[in-house]
């Protein structure tokens, strides 16, 4: 074979769902060969890999909030793809809110292509937004190349992005249904959100979020399913309780899939400090019972993958009201460590970086339509990562690209660190990175 421009010999990678010894040869910035590890590929450059690193895919991550333009003062593009490069991940798909304005309709769209096209140090799709305003006219922006439409059931937090009620969420539902598009939905129930106060106490505010409330948004959600056909998916699945309703409807045959988040799988509210509203998220934390049974519900297939659901802000709105869970925004920044974070929890698990690979990469490039992504092997993006699984460190919030110091995860030992992340066989974070905006905005079925 000639031509070829990088070589990468690993003594360990993770390939087709198992670890083995292998070599990459790319060019172009597509995987064109595989072989041994020696194999006698002659290439313009070379990197043979450390003996306590393991390459695997690109990390795919469907639900990252980038909130550029408009909130860029919580993230940006270059802040957020340059933190995915760093945490091992190469794909990201952003969500319609919190920018300004959502992506809702074809002009919005068209800015934040615009935007995002000169910072992106990674790929970057996105989801277009069902929000009252936009029924009727999804079909424009599913041709325009949205993975799939976003909806609230509850309010979002932010004025420009309301929910669906029953008759909408209906509504969005045949319409989406009717050109084959994907409905990815915030599954809580207002009816059951309460309003007490629930101070600097993080296992009193998850009961102001109980489990009911995803229960039956989530039935709701069923049932919708079952009478259009659609496809959906329930985002960040916080609540072991929604379990046999998802299960039962699996079993059925509907195309319902599920997503659970890091943070989910890594704390409990009993062991949040008080007042520690960098941990506040909606849906919220739950105890560690709940924890263990996501985790099961993981190993077992019910929940399909897994996505950092990274959702930021500003230092004065996440510490907001001194503590206080009411005042706090909620939302967790963790697109970094999402990665190690799960590899930490899965390794202490039994599981292997197999499972993690397929949970977010594999995974998650197969439901959302990347061909090119979520793997190593030929005729696939030359996507990849140098990650070391037993590298451990503790995490600074101060020392991670986020645009805003603030995480849930800072002060957390975790495991597993990407020490070099290709794009496509060019270097972008690590070894022989140059820092230049490599990355693509992808369409759905790219």
């Amino acid at each position: 074979m000639t031509n070829i421009d990088l070589v990468i010999r690993a003594p360990r990678a993770v390939v087709d769902g198992a670890e083995t010894a292998a070599s990459v040869a790319i060019s172009g910035g597509t995987i064109v060969g595989l072989g041994p590890v020696d194999a006698p590929w002659h290439a313009a450059a070379e990197r043979v890999l450390a003996d306590d690193e393991v390459l695997i895919p690109g990390i795919v991550d469907t639900h990252v909030h980038v909130n550029e333009p408009g909130r860029t003062e919580w993230e940006g593009f270059a802040s957020a793809t340059a933190a995915a490069a760093a945490g091992g991940v190469t794909t990201i798909i952003d969500m319609p809110l919190n920018s300004i304005p959502p992506t809702t309709t074809l002009d919005a769209l068209e800015l934040k292509r615009s935007v995002a096209a000169p910072k992106a140090r990674v790929d970057v799709g996105f989801w277009g937004g069902a929000i009252p305003s936009s029924l009727g006219h999804l079909r424009d922006l599913h041709e325009a190349g949205v993975f799939g439409f976003k909806c609230f059931l509850a309010p979002s937090g932010v004025d420009e992005f309301p929910e669906l009620d029953a008759v909408q969420l209906r509504s969005a539902m045949e319409e989406i249904a009717s050109f084959g598009g994907r409905l990815i939905v915030h599954a809580e129930d207002p009816r059951h959100l309460h309003e007490d106060a629930p101070g600097t106490d993080p296992v009193a505010f998850a009961g102001t979020r109980p489990d009911a409330a995803e229960v039956d948004a989530i039935g709701a959600v069923i049932e919708g399913v079952r009478a259009t056909g659609v496809r959906a998916h329930i985002l960040h699945l916080s609540s072991a309780a929604a379990l046999p309703a998802i299960r039962a409807a699996k079993a059925e045959g509907l195309p319902l899939t599920v997503e659970t988040c890091p943070h989910y799988l890594t704390f409990d509210a009993a062991h949040i400090p008080a007042g520690g509203t960098q941990y506040k998220c909606c849906p919220p934390i739950r105890d560690e019972a709940n924890r263990e049974a996501l985790w099961e519900a993981l190993f077992d297939g019910t929940i399909d993958i897994v996505a950092s659901d990274h959702s930021p802000a500003t230092a004065d709105l996440k510490l907001a009201g001194d503590g206080d869970f009411a005042l706090a925004w909620g939302g967790i920044a963790g697109l970094e460590v999402s990665l190690s974070a799960i590899w930490t929890g899965a390794s202490a698990r039994g599981r292997t970086l197999a499972d993690v690979v397929g949970w977010m990469s594999t995974g998650t490039a197969t439901w959302a339509g990347l061909e090119a992504k979520g793997g190593i092997a030929v005729g696939k993006d030359a996507d990849l990562v140098a990650f070391a699984p037993d590298a451990e460190r503790v995490i600074h919030a101060g020392e991670l690209h986020h645009k805003n110091p603030v995480t849930a995860f800072d002060g957390h030992a975790l495991r597993g660190v990407a020490r070099t992340t290709w794009l496509r066989g060019t270097a972008v974070h690590g070894e022989g990175a140059a820092g230049n905006s490599e990355g693509r905005l992808l369409l759905l079925g790219t």
